[in-house]
């Protein structure tokens, strides 16, 4: 029952988004127990703070997530972000390269980027987004950085990993900046 349940959310969630949920069914029939697992996992990557703080949100996640690929998951967060009515000129930005240009999207990149960098110098950008949207856009700039790469190395890990591909936002395509 609890499978089928499963394959049935995995079903929807690929039609919703036009991605490939192969690696979901995969997972879900070698073990329930881990289906459950993997399908509880957003409540921690889409964790967003505060509303106002969405484009930070958007631009860890996406950070850290291109840290893991450049494909399909990477196309997944935009669609996310544009969900959640993040900027696209922003995302595009952020996608490309132009922090400078990316507001809020591009803190949280750089955000990210230093979470990221294995320093244990104090994150700069932290200060930045707790004095400008609080404690909570920290919380949930941490989250993004922490689990964007999840996805993408989980699925090399099981053999479905994919090439780096140009990143569409609202029809228009980004040449990633890895």
């Amino acid at each position: 029952m609890i499978r089928a349940l499963l394959h049935r959310g995995a079903r929807v969630f690929g039609r919703r988004y036009d991605y490939n949920v192969d690696y979901m069914h995969h997972v879900i029939d070698t073990s329930a127990a881990a289906g459950l697992a993997l399908s509880l996992l957003p409540l921690v990557s889409q964790y967003k703070g505060p509303k106002a703080a969405r484009g930070v949100w958007a631009g860890a996640l996406l950070a850290s997530t291109l840290d893991g690929d450049c494909g399909p998951c990477a196309q997944l967060v935009v669609d996310f972000a544009l969900e959640n009515r993040v900027d696209e000129n922003a995302l595009l930005a952020a996608v490309e390269g132009r922090l400078d240009e990316a507001g809020d999207v591009g803190l949280g990149v750089q955000f990210a980027r230093s979470a990221i960098s294995r320093s244990y110098e104090p994150n700069e950008f932290a200060d930045t987004i707790r004095a400008r949207f609080g404690e909570q856009a920290l919380v949930a700039a941490s989250f993004a950085a922490a689990s964007g790469r999840f996805y993408p190395v989980f699925k090399r890990g099981l053999g479905s990993g994919h090439a780096c591909q140009q990143i569409e936002v609202l029809g228009r395509v980004g040449k990633v900046a890895v």
